[in-house]
């Protein structure tokens, strides 16, 4: 419960796109932390070799949980900003972005992307 001299909460973004731009999405976080948001983003970067994914079982493994777990995030999210850079949506952001809009989630892009307003 909130009350008078409580101040309202921030909005909530979170952030989807391929990690293969972990630099872009990091960049991002940065900038909308500095406006004043409170951001969702991965918190794992597949493609960067670490031990808790170090097989192909682990990989895979986790890959579902992470998939999983960005979908709570978009339910959490007052809105969607897609990091493109280039305007490149792969599958999973493409699933992620369906599953936003299917929930009347505002959806943001970082780059001009055909097809997508």
């Amino acid at each position: 419960m909130t009350d008078a001299n409580t101040p309202p909460r921030p909005p909530v973004v979170v952030l989807c796109g391929s990690t293969r731009y972990w630099d872009a999405l990091a960049e991002a976080a940065l900038c909308e932390t500095a406006a004043g948001r409170i951001v969702l983003a991965p918190g794992c970067n597949l493609k960067q070799p670490h031990p808790l994914w170090d097989t192909p079982e682990k990989s895979e493994w986790l890959k579902q949980v992470l998939d999983d777990l960005h979908l709570r995030n978009i339910d959490l999210a007052d809105y969607v900003l897609v990091v493109n850079p280039g305007g490149y949506i792969g599958e999973s952001t493409r699933r992620e972005i369906d599953y936003a809009r299917s929930l009347g989630k505002p959806i943001r892009y970082t780059h001009p992307t055909p097809g997508h307003p």
